[in-house]
């Protein structure tokens, strides 16, 4: 059967044929030049050290000679992770190029020390023309080594780099009119745009923002919200962008798990940027929260230690409140929704009181409140059944039309308040404040008509 299918195939022939031909010219390695470089491979240090001796007398080899796969003796060294080799051969002062990079991609660490710590030759050497040309590199101009170092997240290379000082560019907006970004852009816009996510990609890198950041979540914060915006406006790298930005959110939440302590969540929720440790230590207006809620952060609002604390500060007069009979709920909510209307005339009247101080609690301002707007509701439901009174032109005001314009002056006011401690444009930003405002716009447009319409009345019948 064997010998039918060999039969066959032989017999069967391409009348066509495509020729092949290698169109990459390689450099040709002498014997002895193979013979280093497989030294190498295999990390013979004797053979190694005996041939760069050789090199140095003789010069019968090229030290930075390279393989078939543009490999050095030192590139191949990083990828086997030799760390004896690579000492060896920077000590005879082979060709470094892109070996730093080549060591920070691959994540040797000792390799990455051993070259920030090498200083270059000063003289000439014999290096390949291939190893020039920055069209053969495996890297764009644009890529750095803390940038690549911060792709690669690895926290002690990171750590080795910027102790060395290194700096990171600062990216420039997406609509940046500058020279420098005109002139790149006019160039190769694919690269200038890859240059700039190759940036926010480093800046995302949480080993990065940890080292160099000395406030984590507000770097976090901002930046999340920047790729956020960014990913608007860049379409074609929309889904790169998405992630970098889900990365810095994923980066502040799991900080926020390293808390230990109720104490030390306190501080880092209630921290601010002018704050005194000492002085503000009572301080509990939550303004690293209210931030994360403005930077639209909600992993970081629903992280289970975050929600512990919003829940303990939620039912602080009652303790247990979770454990308690739906019964007792009820009836708790019931008498303090009828209290309302006295606790809200002593909170006007001794704000700082005991009972000033009770009604502030969340859990009751929450019941009041809705008990405070049910009444509203109810009043509104009362005033629309005086049926008689429609006929009428300009009929007086009944009392329960003077009793809902103090909850419309209050709404008014709380409208008003907002705005002054968030500031104007935070406020119109939030469409919920753009429909109060529109609702509160035609209370108090019923409100004036209602009472122009009486006095026009009451004038026309004196005259």
């Amino acid at each position: 059967m064997s010998q039918l299918y060999f039969r066959r195939t032989d017999n069967f022939s391409y009348r066509d044929r495509i020729p092949l031909r290698i169109v990459r010219a390689e450099s040709e390695l002498s014997p002895l030049e193979k013979a280093y470089l497989c030294a190498v491979e295999k990390g013979d240090y004797a053979s190694v050290k005996q041939a760069l001796i050789e090199a140095e007398i003789y010069f019968k080899i090229n030290i930075n000679c390279i393989d078939p796969l543009g490999r050095t003796a030192l590139l191949i060294a990083i990828e086997n992770e030799n760390l004896e080799i690579i000492e060896l051969l920077l000590s005879f002062n082979v060709y470094v190029g892109d070996a730093l990079l080549h060591a920070i991609r691959k994540e040797v660490v000792g390799a990455v020390e051993l070259l920030l710590n090498h200083k270059k030759p000063s003289g000439g050497m014999q290096v390949p023309p291939i190893l020039l040309d920055k069209q053969f590199s495996d890297f764009t101009p644009d890529i750095t080594p803390i940038i690549l170092a911060a792709h690669t997240n690895n926290y002690e290379i990171i750590k080795m780099l910027v102790q060395k000082g290194v700096s990171m560019p600062q990216p420039h907006q997406v609509r940046c009119n500058c020279m420098e970004c005109v002139s790149s852009s006019d160039v190769d816009s694919l690269r200038h745009s890859r240059s700039r996510l190759n940036i926010y990609r480093a800046l995302a890198s949480p080993s990065l923002i940890a080292l160099s950041s000395e406030d984590p979540f507000l770097t976090a914060f901002q930046l999340s919200w920047e790729l956020q915006e960014l990913s608007k406006v860049e379409n074609e790298f929309k889904s790169e962008y998405e992630e970098l930005s889900q990365q810095c959110k994923l980066f502040a939440k799991d900080l926020l798990d390293q808390t230990r302590s109720s104490r030390e969540l306190e501080l880092i929720l209630n921290y601010k940027d002018n704050m005194n440790l000492l002085e503000d230590e009572g301080n509990n207006d939550l303004a690293r929260l209210k931030l994360a809620i403005k930077y639209h952060q909600k992993e970081f609002v629903a992280q289970p230690n975050c929600q512990q604390l919003l829940a303990s500060r939620w039912y602080d007069e009652f303790s247990g409140w979770r454990r308690r009979h739906w019964a007792s709920k009820f009836i708790t909510c019931m008498f303090i929704g009828f209290l309302f209307p006295f606790f809200s005339l002593l909170y006007l009247i001794a704000p700082k009181s005991h009972y000033g101080l009770f009604i502030r609690k969340p859990f009751i301002k929450f019941i009041c409140h809705t008990a405070s707007y049910l009444t509203f509701l109810f009043l509104l439901l009362l005033a629309s059944q005086h049926v008689d009174q429609l006929t009428k032109q300009g009929p007086e005001p009944t009392t329960v039309e003077w009793m809902i314009l103090p909850w419309v002056l209050g709404f008014v006011w709380a409208e008003i308040k907002q705005m002054w401690d968030g500031g104007f444009q935070d406020y119109i930003h939030d469409w919920w404040n753009l429909m109060d405002f529109v609702m509160n716009s035609l209370y108090l447009a019923t409100i004036s008509l209602k009472f122009v319409t009486y006095f026009k009345v009451t004038n026309q019948k004196m005259f």
